[in-house]
């Protein structure tokens, strides 16, 4: 194949390619034009992949890059590529696993780990009277052939503050379903910690039966994450919370989130009008009261 050929087909992988690695709504849009390098998932890939058509042309493998002036295809906003169950969805969820996976998907959705995090987890990470999670390493690999255990993403080490009804569900998992190994992993099959694909069927299987079919487990981290932020809690806190290795990141993945400045105006307005005129609701009541004591 001559070369200009070749180049033409190389331009057209690298259009599929990176079509093909599509963003999580976890990933920041920005972009560095004076460098031409992105920063998204999508982008880093992209970046590799130029790295070595630029090698392959120094080489004279190529005659030119074929990456070059290419525009990778736009990305969705976070907004529109993140789904979020409801708490009535999740305990939908809860009610029809089975009782072994039952805590998995509580420390998922009430301390917001990541698939491989809840995977890691032994019972000293608990503290059940502090009421406290260590998230200290986590399970990687996609089957059990490359499973390996490793410490958590660069930054993830934390420890979580968790609610006292978690706590119960993992001691009632701890005395009910047991513990494996000498590390006491409150998570196994057969002797088998849970790789991404184990614990991704075991997901699938209650997803089919509570009919939640468009979520997946790390949704349950959003709905932990969306909790935080309907409650009032900073960018720093929800940011430790999750273990992201920046502000930056939590913003970029839940900013739509978090209330506008209008928001914020109409509730300190709506606040203020009750307290001078009182809660509409207070008086529906005790016009009630009186048209039944008449």
């Amino acid at each position: 194949m001559r070369s200009g050929h070749r180049d033409d087909a190389f331009r057209v992988d690298v259009r599929v390619f990176s079509k093909d690695h599509t963003v999580t709504a976890s990933t920041s849009q920005a972009t560095y034009p004076a460098t031409g390098r992105y920063t998204t998932l999508r982008g880093t890939t992209y970046n590799f992949a130029r790295s070595a058509f630029r090698a392959a042309v120094v080489d004279r493998i190529i005659s030119s890059d074929p990456s070059d002036n290419i525009k990778l295809p736009r990305e969705r906003r976070a907004a529109a590529a993140m789904t979020i169950p409801t708490p009535s969805q999740v305990a939908t969820a809860l009610s029809v696993a089975p009782e072994w996976f039952q805590a998995y998907l509580g420390v998922c959705a009430f301390a917001g780990l990541r698939l491989g995090e809840a995977s890691g987890l032994q019972v000293r990470d608990v503290d059940f009277l502090r009421r406290t999670l260590t998230v200290s390493r986590q399970v990687q690999g996609e089957n059990k052939r490359n499973t390996e255990v490793s410490a958590p993403k660069h930054g993830s080490e934390r420890v979580v503050y968790i609610p006292t009804r978690l706590t119960e569900m993992i001691a009632r998992h701890v005395e009910q379903v047991g513990v494996h190994g000498e590390d006491a992993w409150l998570f196994s099959t057969g002797g088998d910690l849970w790789h991404r694909d184990m614990a991704g069927h075991y997901w699938r299987e209650v997803r089919k039966a509570s009919g939640l079919e468009e979520f997946t487990l790390h949704d349950l981290r959003h709905f932990f994450a969306s909790a935080l932020i309907a409650t009032g809690c900073d960018v720093v806190t929800v940011q430790r919370a999750l273990g992201h290795a920046q502000a930056s990141i939590t913003l970029n993945t839940y900013s739509h989130l978090w209330p506008t400045a209008e928001d914020k105006t109409r509730t300190a307005a709506t606040e203020l009008m009750e307290t001078v005129l009182g809660d509409p609701a207070d008086s529906l009541r005790t016009e009630a009261l009186l048209q039944a004591s008449d």
